[in-house]
């Protein structure tokens, strides 16, 4: 589907972006992809890392900017929307800067979609937004309603919106496995609540669920990978055996479990192998059959989260992930 396209990742000199670029260059052969990101010097290290490969392109640009959206999207076919603010605390601090990203970046990038022509969106969603108490959460679930809904709106432009929803992708940047390496030196990692749970899933995994969306979707649909939990207390075990594990309190807007799928979404929700789909209760859209295809209804009242979860990962597994990850920092 990816082949000889030319794609746009908004935020995509973050962690999601640097390991969609090689995957993707490798596997599909696209014809151009191109990082559209605010941050001149994230660019310009990415740069480096891809000089020769004329596939690769950089344009400046943020997603609250109309005007730059619609001169980045000329001529593209599929764009990812990576780009949030996406720290909880900062979020909770910093409300009008963070709407201003995550809500109204997501509606210029819509409009701008629709009147380039773009074929297919998908966007980067986050547990939070399903039930949200914080304001990223909360952010983050009106941005999904508006790339949902806008299917509806797309017309004879045919632009065709979903989103991917997952939680803690393992040694992503600002996440806790990062921050307890960083801390692994001191002898002491700082723990917020000792019965914390969190989702694992690893940047190939979050990639490959990317690149499922667009080849299933028809539009409006959420897709929630199957993955394992693993508690905050088994993690930081693993990551520094020897360690004091101090416990500092949650922080303003932290969740103690991730959760994907809520109660209410469970009556719109269909099971498949490796992953659950949401979809949209507008337009009967969600017992449309081109949508649901060959899933299997859930049980009304189902509730997808890190502390139900069926799926645990042990520490071995989660140690050869470790060794793995720190070979890559490493190279």
């Amino acid at each position: 589907m990816l082949s000889d396209k030319t794609l746009l990742i908004t935020g995509g000199t973050g962690s999601f972006g640097h390991k969609f670029l090689p995957m993707t260059l490798a596997k599909y052969q696209p014809k151009k992809v191109i990082i559209f990101s605010r941050d001149e010097m994230k660019q310009w290290e990415m740069a480096k890392r891809f000089a020769g490969d004329r596939r690769v392109r950089f344009f400046i640009g943020d997603v609250r900017d109309r005007d730059r959206m619609y001169r980045a999207l000329d001529g593209v076919d599929y764009v990812i929307h990576a780009a949030a603010t996406k720290i909880v605390p900062t979020a909770e601090y910093n409300p009008f800067e963070c709407i201003k990203t995550n809500i109204n970046g997501a509606m210029n990038l819509i409009d701008a979609c629709i009147d380039q022509g773009v074929r297919r969106v998908v966007a980067l969603s986050t547990d939070k937004a399903s039930s949200p108490i914080n304001l990223y959460g909360a952010t983050k679930l009106c941005s999904d309603k508006l790339f949902v809904a806008s299917n509806a709106y797309s017309g004879e432009h045919g632009t065709r919106f979903g989103v991917v929803r997952y939680g803690n992708v393992m040694g992503s940047r600002g996440s806790v496995i990062p921050f307890f390496l960083g801390q692994r030196q001191s002898g002491t990692l700082t723990i917020t609540d000792t019965r914390m749970t969190r989702f694992m899933i690893s940047l190939d995994q979050a990639v490959e669920l990317v690149w499922h969306a667009f080849e299933d979707m028809v539009g409006g649909e959420i897709y929630v990978k199957k993955i394992p939990s693993m508690r905050i207390t088994s993690l930081a075990s693993a990551i520094a055996p020897d360690a004091e594990q101090k416990i500092i309190g949650m922080r303003p807007g932290e969740k103690l479990h991730e959760q994907m799928v809520s109660e209410e979404d469970s009556h719109y929700t269909y099971e498949y192998p490796d992953y659950y789909k949401i979809l949209p209760p507008i337009n009967s859209w969600a017992t449309d059959p081109k949508r649901i295809k060959d899933g299997r209804k859930v049980p009304n009242g189902f509730v997808y989260d890190s502390a139900s979860n069926d799926r645990w990962m042990t520490d071995a597994a989660f140690g050869q992930w470790l060794a793995n990850y720190e070979g890559e920092i490493g190279g």
